[in-house]
């Protein structure tokens, strides 16, 4: 399960803030929109779900995503996310092995789980909202992450933007069924909550 891939949507808000880059002063500069890509190794993509009487937590090795977006006009924001299910982490090699396999995220016929926006809103303060379609297992489902944008920073051409975001997901919605019955009471929970913290990085104008 994904403490999911939330993260990825943190990365919006900050994009989408309409901040005045670094050394200007007073309106918004109006700019094209930019490309910014998640820095995994100042990001978290992270999943919880109940465990009998416990949670288990988990996050996936591999995953990124960009963002696409100005600044000064984050109506139009766009993100995609992507971690490769076989790299799913929980502290536990048995237990992964069996959550690679088809009674869950079945990472040999579906690698891959995404999640792509189709709108952003930025509310009154720093909160926000990223609606879109998260694909896991094969199966495409709407899903809302909220969260906070935590401010842009750095020189105009190399600044970073933050931001954290989380969902909270049915299992069952994406054919994840599985479970077992131990004294009376099923092993899992059905809900999973997916969070992340994003750090995204201004790519230049070169690459995008």
């Amino acid at each position: 399960m994904i403490r999911v891939f939330l993260t990825t949507l943190v990365l919006v808000p900050s994009l989408l803030s309409a901040q005045a880059p670094t050394g200007v002063k007073g309106a918004v500069v109006d700019e094209a929109a930019v490309l910014w890509k998640i820095d995994p190794s100042h990001s978290q993509l992270t999943f919880s779900i109940r465990h009998l009487v416990s949670r288990v937590r988990g996050q996936f090795g591999t995953w990124g995503g960009t963002i696409v977006a100005n600044p000064a006009n984050w109506s139009s924001a766009s993100v995609d996310v992507s971690a490769d299910a076989a790299t799913i982490d929980t502290n536990n090699e048995r237990r992964d092995a069996d959550l690679r396999g088809a009674d869950h995220f079945d990472a040999t016929g579906n690698p891959k789980i995404t999640f792509r926006s189709n709108r952003i809103t930025r509310f009154a303060g720093d909160s926000l909202t990223a609606a879109g379609d998260l694909t896991i297992r094969g199966v495409t489902r709407p899903v809302v992450f909220r969260g906070k944008f935590n401010g842009i920073m750095g020189s105009l051409g190399k600044r970073r933007a933050g931001f954290q975001a989380a969902t909270v997901i049915n299992r069952k919605d994406f054919n994840m069924v599985w479970n077992r019955v131990v004294e009376g009471a099923n092993v899992l929970g059905d809900e999973v909550t997916i969070e992340l913290d994003v750090a995204a990085v201004e790519q230049p104008a070169a690459s995008q």
